[in-house]
């Protein structure tokens, strides 16, 4: 336990100096908010067993909630963002209370015919700007005292939220709740028998993996002044579900890489290509950063078909093989 602690403490030492090594705030904080959004989306799938279709709406109705808040009420930025969160709780309240009634694949289907019931709402309602999305959001200060317009400002609080996202689904998951998730996720039939209340406890999850979700995107709103259709859509639950099995599925760490090999690509896939261009003289590399969902997608399938148990996965089990080879 020491020594993971250790090496939390040490990577958040590593963040914490990110800008001053030159990374672009912008970037990393779009990392850390789509990482706690992976890592909510995997407190529902990798440790529960829920597979969901429609984690977008709980992002996107935070990041319009929070936006609408702040710049038409006028509400302080943290009201802001626990307003996003409370609306993001709400509805999944609402989708989880329909949702567990079923299982399996009419469970995922369920939550995807909802999902887009919010996104075709937020397409038509006129608070969220249609197709403009929500523009010129504020972001306000903190407490009243530090000005949130600076990058550098910002880049600590958004790398605080995170830590406190992550802070509870690690709680979560090693709590006794945590443990009755990971047997219903096992065996379901055997954690009935044993008296569980198995819908509560879904339900209960289903709430709190909606609620970190909208703190990823009502974080999300305040690092790009904006909220957009995008972040509603059904590609941005197919997003984080590449993300989370690409890092690796039930693992805490997994997620976090998902989001940062995902991030990564979208933003310098493009200047990868231009190196290949100019290293072998093949032209097709320069268009590789039109082709960021080719090799996503390349990606995934690697990933199904050579590391089943995602990077992070993988990693651990070598690691207990060679622990149990030596012992």
């Amino acid at each position: 336990m020491n020594r993971q602690f250790l090496g939390y403490a040490v990577l958040a030492i590593v963040v914490a100096l990110l800008p001053f090594a030159g990374v672009y705030p912008i970037f990393a904080m779009k990392v850390m908010c789509y990482a706690l959004f992976a890592c909510a989306f995997n407190l529902l799938l990798g440790f529960t067993g829920l597979l969901s279709f429609g984690h977008a709406a709980f992002l996107g109705s935070a990041a319009y909630a929070a936006g609408h808040s702040m710049k038409v009420w006028g509400l302080p930025t943290e009201l802001g963002l626990l307003f996003g969160v409370a609306v993001a709780a709400l509805l999944g309240l609402a989708m989880g209370a329909l949702a567990i009634r079923r299982s399996g694949i009419y469970f995922s289907m369920i939550t995807l015919a909802l999902s887009q019931m919010v996104f075709f709402f937020f397409l038509q309602a006129k608070f969220t700007g249609g197709e403009d999305g929500l523009q010129s959001v504020p972001r306000g200060t903190l407490l009243g005292l530090v000005d949130l317009s600076k990058d550098i400002n910002l880049y600590y609080l958004v790398m605080a939220i995170f830590i406190i996202g992550y802070f509870i689904i690690w709680r979560t998951v090693n709590s006794p709740f945590g443990q009755v998730l990971q047997a219903l996720r096992e065996n379901e039939p055997r954690a009935i028998s044993l008296g569980y209340d198995v819908d509560r406890f879904k339900l209960v999850a289903f709430v709190l993996s909606a609620a970190l979700a909208g703190l990823a995107g009502a974080t999300k709103t305040l690092v790009f002044v904006s909220a957009t259709l995008s972040d509603a859509t059904w590609q941005m639950s197919g997003l984080v579900i590449l993300m989370t099995l690409i890092g690796g599925l039930g693992t805490l760490t997994g997620p976090v890489l998902g989001a940062f090999i995902v991030v990564l690509l979208e933003n310098k896939v493009g200047d990868f290509g231009q190196i290949m261009a100019n290293l072998t003289g093949v032209e097709w590399f320069l268009r590789l950063g039109e082709s960021v969902t080719i090799v996503s997608g390349l990606i995934f399938v690697i990933c199904v078909l050579a590391f089943r148990r995602g990077i992070v996965g993988e990693l651990g089990a070598l690691f207990n093989r060679r622990r149990t080879a030596r012992a």
